[in-house]
């Protein structure tokens, strides 16, 4: 059985202003950097292999920051893990995407969930392969996380709209080439997911517990 660590990079200025990142390269933040070391700190607890990270520079430096934290080499970055992309709506707070784009218009340029799992999935499944008896972490991004527990859970989507946290870890397992969500009763979960809890609609305005497109 080999055990992924998802973690969501820190938080980014467009973060703390609510604006949609997707493929746009934002830097971490003092207080992204922050959680990051927070976030190795925790991981610290368990016997990890190796890290990965998307190549958005959000991630490369949490992925990068966890990995010193453990004492390991620096990540490998994977295009496949990089942030869904939003299209037109990057740059856009939520007020502005439903003014620009109200319920039902398309926003030009944004990938399905489809696509984006497509690209994924393999990815994670490709990094696990690095576990050599340990775990691996890799360092993504909330939407990304948000489409892989919404693929592997037995749940309706309209139950998993809880926010992914900047910093926060959510562990999976890799069984007969494919993924599953781990229970949440592993106190490095319980301590990421139990700090900064926030109103679902903080994390996205285009990423709704309902989207399946």
């Amino acid at each position: 059985m080999t055990l992924l660590y998802l973690v969501r990079h820190g938080e980014t200025d467009w973060n703390r202003a609510r604006r949609i990142q997707g493929a746009t390269d934002i830097p971490l933040n003092d207080l992204g950097r922050r959680q990051a070391a927070e976030a190795g700190d925790l991981l610290a607890r368990r016997t990890v292999s190796a890290v990965v990270a998307s190549p958005l520079s959000r991630a490369a430096e949490t992925g990068a920051i966890i990995a010193a934290r453990l004492g390991l080499a620096a990540p490998e970055h994977v295009a496949d893990l990089a942030e869904r992309r939003y299209g037109e709506a990057e740059g856009l707070t939520g007020s502005e995407v439903e003014e620009r784009f109200p319920a039902g218009t398309r926003v030009p340029g944004r990938e399905s969930r489809r696509e984006l799992l497509a690209r994924v999935l393999p990815a994670l499944v490709e990094a696990a392969g690095r576990s050599e008896g340990g775990a691996v972490v890799v360092a993504t991004h909330g939407a990304v996380i948000r489409a892989v527990v919404n693929h592997v859970s037995s749940d309706e989507p309209a139950d998993l709209g809880v926010p992914i946290r900047n910093g926060s870890i959510h562990s999976f397992v890799l069984v007969e080439g494919g993924l599953q969500l781990r229970t949440f009763d592993d106190p490095v979960e319980e301590e990421s997911e139990r700090a900064g809890r926030y109103a679902f609609e903080y994390q996205n305005a285009l990423e709704g517990p309902a989207d399946e497109a």
